[in-house]
Parts: C-alpha cells; sequence; structure tokens
C-alpha cells in the first residue's frame, strides 16, 4: 500500500498520457495483489500498524455491510482518512482563503451558537491554483484547527471504477463523513468527473457519479455544519460551469510569494540542526520565485541528506567536547584522518554526527532544481480568477 501511495503521488502531476496509462495499469495490478494478500491477513494474523501511519480505510472493517455494500470492500483503497496535524501557523499568508474557512467549519465547530437563523456557514469550496500550491495543506489545516477528521478521495479513483460501484465509494465516503463528524472531505482533481459539453468520452458514466457528489453535498449543508466539502481541480477550466454553480466559494490558491516561501522553508527545517542566519533565508525566498509549496518541500528534505553524504565521503573527522565525531577539513585543529566506516568498525557508530545544514547545501540542491510551475499554468488560474474566483 505505501508503494501504491507513490504510484498515485506520481499520477497527480504526470501530463503524459501514455506514461499514466502505464503507471494506472501498473497501479490495478498491484491493488489487485495488495487486496488479495489482505484478504488473506484477514482470516486471524494480526500486523501491527507501522510507526506513525495513518488510518487508511483499507483495513476490512468487522461491522456487517449494509445492504448493497457487500462488494464495496474492494474500494475502500480510495479513500485515506486521518487526523491530520498541520497547524494554522504552518498556512503561510493566503488569509482570505483561511478567513472564508474558519468562518465555514472552525467557527461553526466550536461555537455551534453563532450560527443561528439565516446566519449559517459556507459548506462547499472549490479551491484551485497551481500544482503544489497547498490546497491539501491548506485543507489538513482546518481539518487539525476544527479538531475533524481528514476524509482524501481522488476523482481519478472513482472514475476508474465500475459505475455501480462509483456511487457506492461516494455514498460511503459521505457516510463515514457524517458518523465521524466534524469532519472534512477533500476531493482532489474534481475535474475527472466533469466534462465540457461536447465531449463524450466517459461523460455519461462521471455525469452520473458527479450527481451523487453533488446530491452528497446539498446534504453536508444539513449537519450542524459539520461536515466540510473542499474540492481542488488541476485545471479549473475543464470542470463543468454547472458543476462550478454549486460551490458556494471559488477561492484561488496562488504560489508563495517572498514572505511565504521564507516561513515554509523555516517550516520544513524544522528543529533540524543548522547555521542559517535570517538574511540567509530570506536570500533562499528571494533566489526560489516561482517555486510552489511543494518545490521547496522537495527542496528541503533534499537538503536534509546532503550533511549525510557529506560524512560519506569525509576522510577527516574531529572529536568534540561532547565526544562526538564531525567531519572537518584536512587542516582543522584535531582532525584525524578517518573514514564513517572505520569509525563505525571501532563501535562508534552512534557517535558520529552529521554536520550542522548550511546555505552551501541549499545552494548545490538549488543549482538541480527548477520550479515545476509554468508561468502559462498561473496566467489560467489568474484569468480563472478573474472570470469566477477570489483571491485567497
Amino acid at each position: 500500500m505505501n508503494a501504491l501511495e507513490y504510484f498515485n503521488s506520481h499520477l497527480k502531476y504526470e501530463r503524459n498520457p501514455k506514461i499514466r496509462e502505464a503507471i494506472t495499469q501498473k497501479f490495478t495490478e498491484y491493488l489487485r495483489r495488495a487486496e488479495e494478500i489482505r484478504a488473506v491477513l484477514d482470516e486471524g494474523i494480526v500486523v501491527p500498524a507501522a510507526s506513525g501511519s495513518y488510518a487508511r480505510v483499507a483495513a476490512r472493517s468487522k461491522a456487517k455491510p449494509k445492504d448493497g455494500e457487500g462488494d464495496f470492500e474492494g474500494l475502500h483503497y480510495a479513500i485515506v482518512q486521518e487526523k491530520p496535524n498541520v497547524k494554522w501557523s504552518d498556512v503561510a499568508e493566503l488569509e482570505s482563503a483561511k478567513q472564508a474557512l474558519q468562518e465555514a467549519h472552525i467557527m461553526p465547530v466550536r461555537f455551534p451558537h453563532f450560527f443561528i437563523g439565516k446566519r449559517q456557514p459556507w459548506r462547499t469550496f472549490l479551491l484551485y491554483g497551481p500544482p503544489g500550491a497547498g490546497k491539501s495543506y491548506l485543507a489538513k489545516a482546518v481539518a487539525t484547527e476544527a479538531y475533524s477528521t481528514f476524509f482524501s478521495v481522488s476523482s481519478s479513483d472513482i472514475v476508474s471504477t465500475r459505475g455501480h460501484e462509483s456511487d457506492k465509494l461516494v455514498s460511503n465516503l459521505f457516510r463515514m463523513a457524517r458518523e465521524s463528524k466534524p469532519s472534512v472531505i477533500f476531493i482532489d482533481e474534481i475535474e475527472c468527473l466533469s466534462a465540457p459539453r461536447g465531449e463524450s468520452n466517459g461523460v455519461e458514466a462521471a455525469r452520473c457519479v458527479i450527481t451523487g457528489i453533488l446530491s452528497q453535498m446539498k446534504a453536508a449543508g444539513t449537519h450542524d455544519g459539520k461536515v466540510l466539502v473542499l474540492a481542488a481541480p488541476h485545471t479549473p477550466y475543464s470542470i463543468d460551469q454547472d458543476i462550478r454553480r454549486r460551490f458556494d466559494k471559488c477561492i484561488y490558491i496562488p504560489l508563495l510569494d517572498s514572505n511565504a516561501r521564507k516561513h515554509i522553508f523555516k517550516v520544513h527545517l524544522g528543529d533540524t540542526p543548522n547555521n542559517l542566519t535570517e538574511s540567509e533565508f530570506e536570500s533562499l525566498a528571494r533566489k526560489t520565485e516561482g517555486f510552489s509549496g511543494s518545490d521547496i518541500d522537495v527542496c528541503v528534505k533534499d537538503v536534509l541528506f546532503e550533511p549525510i553524504r557529506k560524512t560519506q565521503d569525509a576522510m577527516f573527522f574531529v572529536k568534540t567536547n561532547e565526544g562526538l565525531w564531525v567531519p572537518c577539513g584536512p587542516k582543522e585543529p584535531g582532525a584525524v584522518q578517518t573514514t564513517m566506516q572505520e569509525l563505525a568498525a571501532q563501535g562508534l557508530a552512534e557517535k558520529i554526527s552529521p554536520s550542522p545544514i548550511t546555505r552551501t547545501d541549499f545552494d548545490k540542491v538549488l543549482a538541480r532544481q527548477k520550479p515545476t510551475v509554468s508561468k502559462s499554468d498561473i496566467e489560467v488560474h489568474e484569468r480563472f480568477t478573474k472570470e469566477f474566483g477570489e483571491e485567497g
């Protein structure tokens, strides 16, 4: 299932149709194998969950299925259920979007007595913007702040199944959300459920599914403001206008500005030892103009391994006052010519410590990394905002 998660992530950003088809075939094949193995495990073998992993609804329910749901078990892989831990402060900028989502879900959950009479919260949002801009990250932050269960499903998973199973998946998704409220439902690639009029490939099947989703979205507004539906398209113009109008708000999630990029660098670096100054963080923010939040995440993950790479390649180490062995240059006072492998062979593996992350580490990684969002992608989303949306 972990391997399938990598396949699914790749599919979100792969634009070559042939490659997408090849990956989808492999995904389907491995999914079938995984479900077969899971069926064997469910016969009584207990397997401990991986530490830190989130709950996946693919786990077989011990409860008796409702009528008509017996053949639905195999589709549970498409829904991810978790209790996220993304703090509101982790989300940089996007003040308008954050305020709207606070009014829609956080306030109704924490202060339900505020919403009386005609004052009812927003229930459905279309969050659009360049890939990696932070739409799902924002959705998880809302769920965290409102102590809600987070449900995530990709529309491409829904439409890839047989029609009757897709209907059941949609029904089961919203049923679980109601039973677990307060809850947030995040539907990725919502445009996969619709196509502009005139296109016929898969439209009828997709419309059957979207009818169910729209019906469930309308019903979500009757659950005390405790079921929030968020949808995110990759290409907003692909969404049918009838579907677009069903959303209470369409909010543009743009690329990060300089201050936000600096903030994201700090968030992803966390408490990892480093010697970067405030001015160096500002310099990194300027140097990554056009980078999405996802791009910065990838950059920092790569940088985190630079000290380990330098430790592996080091030919000299110095012993600190704390008794740790740190890689150094040959002219460093107290430098000893040795390698990581030799120190480990002496039983000092736990005493070897990578050096703190430096600005040089970031420069090395950024020299080979480029932004994944093109100017044309941004122009499309900005044009859509002028016509139908509002700034986040």
